[in-house]
């Protein structure tokens, strides 16, 4: 039997996969059980990834939970590793970390971001914000292009060693992990899948 309301899956999502329950291609919700679409309220994804990013997905049917999870109050950071067109010109970690700058098309800043250099052109950023296309714009707005955009963590949660395609269930303390960050990830013991 599948666990009552209130689940909370974690997934690897790949490239080339779309976050909607519909549209052409094929869906995150493909890469789950088809019982799980049955399931009422609906499986819903914790926000998105686009069709060219990758990494962690969470999805849940607790729509409290995921209001939660999504709102900027709640300041849940994400961390995303990128792979850049050119090299990093010094300036951007500062800028980042200003909560000054403010994207193409919209009024108000983006909040303070977390720039991590890893190399020139690799490097971490942790933004506590979701806005469309946030990272990608980010960048852009410095004159630099994302080439590849990578998920690693959610809160508290990493994606760890979860293969692309894979999935599997959360536990109450990871679920809890998510929103207090600096909490350690328990037991995964739990139900999972992989193609």
């Amino acid at each position: 039997l599948d666990p009552p309301q209130g689940i909370v899956i974690m997934m690897h999502k790949p490239l080339g996969v779309v976050c909607s329950h519909k549209g052409e291609g094929e869906r995150v919700y493909d890469l789950l059980p088809e019982r799980f679409t049955r399931r009422r309220p609906q499986i819903s994804s914790i926000g998105r990834l686009d069709r060219d990013s990758s990494g962690l997905l969470l999805f849940t049917d607790d729509g409290q939970f995921l209001h939660r999870v999504i709102s900027p109050r709640s300041h849940v950071p994400k961390r995303y590793r990128v792979r850049l067109e050119r090299d990093l010109n010094g300036e951007e970690a500062d800028l980042f970390a200003a909560g000054q700058l403010v994207l193409k098309g919209e009024d108000t800043p983006v909040g303070p971001a977390m720039l991590e250099v890893i190399d020139p052109r690799n490097a971490r950023i942790t933004i506590h914000e979701g806005r469309y296309h946030q990272v990608r714009r980010m960048f852009a707005a410095v004159g630099n292009h994302v080439q590849d955009l990578h998920r690693e963590a959610i809160g508290g949660l990493m994606l760890d060693d979860l293969e692309p395609r894979a999935w599997r269930m959360l536990q109450a303390s990871e679920m809890a992990s998510i929103m207090a960050p600096n909490a350690d990830t328990c037991d995964s013991s739990t139900e999972t899948g992989s193609p």
